[in-house]
């Protein structure tokens, strides 16, 4: 069984690649595009050029480091052609079982030593949680409660490094490229995906871009709906309460126009307004199965209007909603977030599309641990892009292809333990890989490819199947072993 499962698997990459090909030019460059992508799904302990030429052409390791290296690092070929032909193969998988519900706003940060890797400084780091030296990326995913996928993908390219000559010119950086904002690079993206016809969602985000009142503004320009998290210091005008209407016209002069305020009429922090809620405007509410039950938190909600530099304005702004978390046993709300989602939605599926955010978690989480994403160790702008465009691409595949595999199947131990799994792969949910999470991947050695040879085959644990978010994630873990086996 395992065996007809793993030669039909191959047959649609062999497939999938061909669609890819037809995208990136040149015909020499259809067995470095697929060797590549073979790479990043073998189960390697690092998915950088050098182990990834020795495992996939371990009699001329040295000829296929030199090619996958200039593929990857110097092919001129589009980031942008390749990700819409991924999304053209893999969108009617996941709209096969339910339509789009969201587009996700994201970004991830990839620790990182020295100051010549293109993007990197000082800055935030998500996987670390802290600042720290490293590069971050801008993201843009399509979503349901099937499966996500990453449709648009820029490197964020901190201020100091648009003003500095040298160092674009020697990473590469186009000349067009500009300084822009992690809320203006994803703006660019949702006005890309809008332009190219995707099925639209409501537009989720954290309070690292929900905080800003221009991208909101943008995204309703566009007429789409957003989730948006923002900070407890938020003002709005509470229900029932406004600003005062512009001043009396006293015939001389322009007739006043902005709307105002004064002592008696002042908005207030969505912390404040949450924290002064009766009892009875909180409801227990469940959104999703979990790792060991079902997820839950008390939530509340109500209409408000924004007041951020309304006093700029000459009306008030458009009624939206604003929806409260505050989980059992905590002091205070936890989060809160603003949405332009339908006025008679209900109480669930607001919690619920809001909850949904959780997917672009997911999707870095795999992209890093089981692709590589993080593991590029180039320098330049067109492989930074490069290297994570084809990481998306092997995670499509992989998407397409966890469905192939029904939670139940039965494995055959005795294929898995021939084919066996290099010495420093880390099973998901083993001890190692939990110790390894957050790991600075970037600043780890990849092992050379004289030793990677040398490494003894070992056999592949049973994964525990206990519960729904398991059994996900043992799906893309079974699709990689799968393309492995074969390749």
């Amino acid at each position: 069984m395992d065996h007809r499962i793993a030669a039909d698997s191959a047959s649609r990459f062999e497939a999938y690649v061909a669609g890819l090909v037809s995208l990136i030019g040149h015909a020499d460059r259809a067995r470095p595009l697929r060797d590549y992508c073979v790479g990043l799904l073998m189960p390697c302990e690092r998915k950088s050029v050098e182990p990834m030429a020795a495992v996939t052409a371990p009699e001329r390791t040295a000829a296929q480091h030199q090619s996958l290296l200039h593929f990857v690092g110097e092919g001129r070929w589009s980031d942008e052609k390749v990700l819409a032909k991924v999304r053209e193969m893999i969108l009617p998988e996941i709209v096969r079982h339910g339509q789009i519900d969201a587009w996700i706003i994201d970004d991830t940060g990839f620790p990182k030593q020295g100051r010549h890797s293109v993007g990197v400084a000082r800055q935030y780091c998500g996987q670390l949680g802290k600042q720290d030296n490293c590069q971050v990326a801008v993201s843009l995913s399509i979503a349901n409660h099937h499966a996500s996928l990453p449709v648009a993908y820029r490197l964020y390219l901190p201020d100091q490094w648009t003003t500095d000559d040298e160092r674009r010119r020697k990473t590469g950086v186009p000349a067009d490229i500009r300084f822009r904002t992690k809320p203006q690079i994803a703006l660019e993206q949702i006005r890309a995906a809008s332009a190219a016809g995707l099925p639209r969602g409501v537009v989720l985000m954290d309070a690292g871009y929900g905080c800003n009142t221009e991208l909101r503004s943008s995204i309703s320009a566009l007429g789409l709906t957003y989730v948006a998290g923002i900070l407890p210091n938020t003002t709005v005008w509470a229900p029932g309460t406004a600003p005062l209407h512009p001043k009396a016209w006293s015939g001389r002069g322009r007739p006043p126009k902005l709307i105002r305020r004064d002592h008696n009429h002042r908005p207030i922090s969505v912390k404040q307004l949450a924290l002064g809620l009766p009892a009875k405007a909180w409801r227990t509410i469940a959104w999703r199965e979990g790792s060991a039950e079902q997820l839950s938190s008390r939530f509340a909600r109500l209409r408000i209007r924004v007041a951020h530099r309304d006093y700029n304005l000459t009306r008030s702004r458009s009624e939206e909603w604003l929806l409260i978390e505050w989980p059992k046993g905590e002091a205070a709300p936890t989060k809160y977030w603003l949405s332009t989602l339908p006025q008679n939605i209900t109480f669930g599926n607001l919690v619920d599309l809001t909850k949904l955010r959780w997917r672009i978690e997911r999707d870095y989480q795999e992209l890093k641990q089981e692709v590589g994403l993080g593991h590029f160790e180039g320098r330049g702008w067109r492989g930074f892009h490069h290297h994570a465009t084809l990481c998306i691409a092997a995670y499509g595949f992989l998407i397409s292809e966890r469905e192939t595999i029904p939670p139940s199947a039965p494995r055959s131990t005795a294929m898995v333990q021939k084919a066996g799994i290099p010495k420093g792969d880390r099973p998901r949910g083993s001890p190692a890989a939990a110790r390894a999470a957050h790991s600075k991947l970037d600043c780890r050695h990849a092992p050379t490819a004289r030793s990677r040879l040398r490494q003894t085959p070992a056999t592949l644990p049973v994964l525990r199947r206990s519960d729904h978010k398991n059994r996900q994630t043992t799906k893309i873990y079974d699709a990689v072993r799968l393309v492995w086996i074969v390749f």
